[in-house]
């Protein structure tokens, strides 16, 4: 036992070994970090975790295969759970909220500073929804739904919310209609209103499988429902990175890789971020709003405390501005 190497006289005698049948030790055996005799291994119990991963994978594994086998007749006999299993796949769960005071001293997101923060911090399906918005003066139902739910979730208060998109749809039509067709929606979102329940942004995976955008909708994921053409188009005008990051998500998209994409998006214009200080990039590339938290958290360390996030926006509305077209005033 004193020829294991890394074993000290002082570490023997102090050191519980146990015996196990030496063919689940065969690994340790190669590397001669036990002791065999008489058909049992004596492992020192550091080397014990080993044995025990292997016998969980086995475990695991005869598991994983009952459970498949057992899978079409369970979901055919059971209407209550054949959706949920059917579904599992594609279920996220990591976290959903973002606005809790111990994530970042990030400043509060204000119909004030939502225009900088939307040209330097949001993942391409908000600043496209974010875009949209600024260009037809307002969203449709499903785009409504997907960036007011992700402001939510930044840490836009409902009364924030509600003066951000009156501000914009107040272009096309009065204050008065705004109020009777959209204010209720909004304040829903918060519940404030109806039933009364507090909805949680959405996630990559129920933006991805969710409804896909049809004429004049902004919502969905650019790198599930646009073509190769346009996000290609799309990266080259926002100038993503340089032609090879271009390709590079291009391709991951092509081969139906979108949360990778969007997780290289964010490499490409966050240099070095897995070294800066209190940046979290824990679900990028699974929610928005993680990639948005991330994001102003590294542009807030990379500038500084002296760049607050109010400064005056000019500059990022000159460098967004996009061309308006004529908005037709109803609702939806």
């Amino acid at each position: 036992l004193l020829s294991i190497p890394h074993t000290t006289l002082g570490a023997f005698s102090t050191t519980p070994y146990y015996a196990i049948p030496f063919v689940e030790a065969l690994d340790l055996i190669a590397s001669r970090a036990c002791l065999v005799k008489g058909g049992l291994a004596y492992v020192p119990l550091g080397k014990v975790i080993s044995i025990l991963s292997a016998k969980f994978r086995m475990a695991l594994s005869k598991s994983l295969v009952l459970a498949s086998q057992a899978f079409g007749q369970v979901a055919e006999e059971s209407q209550r759970i054949a959706p949920l299993l059917k579904n599992m796949n594609s279920q996220y769960t990591g976290k959903d909220r973002f606005t809790d005071s111990t994530d970042s001293n990030l400043e509060e997101l204000t119909a004030a500073n939502i225009d900088q923060y939307a040209a330097t911090s949001m993942p391409l399906c908000m600043s496209q929804l974010h875009t949209g918005l600024k260009q037809d003066h307002k969203l449709k139902h499903w785009g409504r739904l997907q960036y007011g739910l992700f402001l939510k979730g930044a840490g836009m208060s409902m009364e924030e919310s509600l003066l951000f998109f009156q501000r914009e749809f107040s272009k096309i039509m009065t204050s008065e209609q705004f109020h009777k067709n959209y204010s209720y929606n909004i304040r829903h979102m918060y519940g404030k209103e109806g039933k009364r329940a507090s909805y949680t942004p959405y996630n990559c995976t129920k933006i991805i499988m969710g409804q896909g955008p049809q004429s004049g909708d902004h919502h969905g994921c650019p790198y599930r429902h646009y073509d190769d053409n346009h996000l290609s188009s799309l990266l080259a005008k926002m100038k993503i990175g340089t032609g090879a990051d271009q390709n590079a998500i291009v391709a991951l998209k092509r081969s139906k890789n979108y949360q990778l994409a969007c997780a290289k998006h964010f490499e490409v214009m966050h240099p070095q971020a897995v070294t800066v200080p209190d940046v979290k990039l824990d679900g990028v590339g699974n929610h928005p709003n993680a990639w948005f938290a991330a994001s102003a958290a590294y542009h807030k360390a990379k500038s500084g405390p002296s760049s607050a996030a109010t400064t005056a926006t000019d500059k990022v509305m000159a460098a967004a501005k996009v061309t308006p077209i004529k908005a037709e005033v109803r609702s939806n």
